[in-house]
């Protein structure tokens, strides 16, 4: 892109030609591989509900602004409320393997006309973490926003002191941007948040990147990695220390 510059020579940024914004995302499935997406719906709680009960840590909802919930019928009730939202738009990550559903993520903040959306409220029960159908989940819906419907800026978020979603974030090709300090309370306590992002200048890489792990060669035949994801990932543009 072009720098533009004002009367007295200083800089105010580069021309953006054309632009004319970006389609809402829509609720509708993603499918691939090893995971299908589909739109949150209370039929869906009581799977997912059995799936994250299964998190023998007691820490699945730590850095997560809900949770834990007492019972079935409390994660119901919020699962009933999630699906009328439409900021966030909550999808149910469904494993393949099982044709069960495994995890939540959802687009949020979204900002068609600007072309930026967050991905957030990413939930994977134990048995989807650290599995293909886990960064496969990521890539569709990176790959509905940046591919599909052109989408400027693709954000993360995350409690700073979250050091597995800052670990994610950079697996995944995101760009670290800073920290916004005391940036929320929740559940009683200071968040300072850290913020990632993959912006169109990025995405080729990232895609291709993406692409080449998740590929079947990628995998032995008792579907083992050959080769890390960080193998194919470009160096991110923009990284102060994290």
């Amino acid at each position: 892109m072009t720098q533009r510059t004002n009367p007295q020579g200083q800089p105010i940024g580069e021309v953006v030609t054309n632009w004319q914004g970006c389609q809402p995302i829509p609720h509708t499935p993603m499918h691939g591989t090893f995971c299908d997406l589909e739109p949150l719906v209370p039929a869906h709680a009581a799977d997912l509900h059995a799936a994250f009960d299964a998190d023998t840590t007691g820490t699945l909802w730590t850095y997560m602004p809900v949770g834990p919930f007492t019972d079935q019928s409390a994660y119901a009730e919020w699962v009933a409320n999630a699906c009328q939202s439409r900021d966030p738009l909550y999808f149910t990550i469904i494993d393949k393997n099982t044709g069960k559903p495994a995890g939540v993520a959802s687009f949020l903040r979204i900002d068609p006309a600007n072309g930026v959306v967050e991905v957030g409220f990413i939930t994977f029960a134990p048995c989807l973490q650290r599995t293909p159908a886990a960064t496969e989940a990521m890539y569709l819906m990176m790959r509905r926003a940046m591919t599909d419907l052109g989408y400027r800026r693709y954000e993360w978020k995350c409690d700073a002191l979250n050091a597995p979603s800052r670990r994610a974030a950079a697996r995944l090709g995101f760009s670290y941007d800073g920290l916004f300090r005391q940036a929320v309370v929740y559940k009683g306590r200071n968040r300072d948040t850290a913020w990632f992002s993959i912006v169109d200048q990025d995405w080729p890489g990232v895609d291709a990147a993406m692409s080449k792990w998740l590929s079947p060669d990628n995998f032995d035949a008792q579907g083992t990695q050959r080769a890390p994801l960080s193998k194919f990932m470009p160096q991110p543009t923009f990284n102060p220390p994290v």
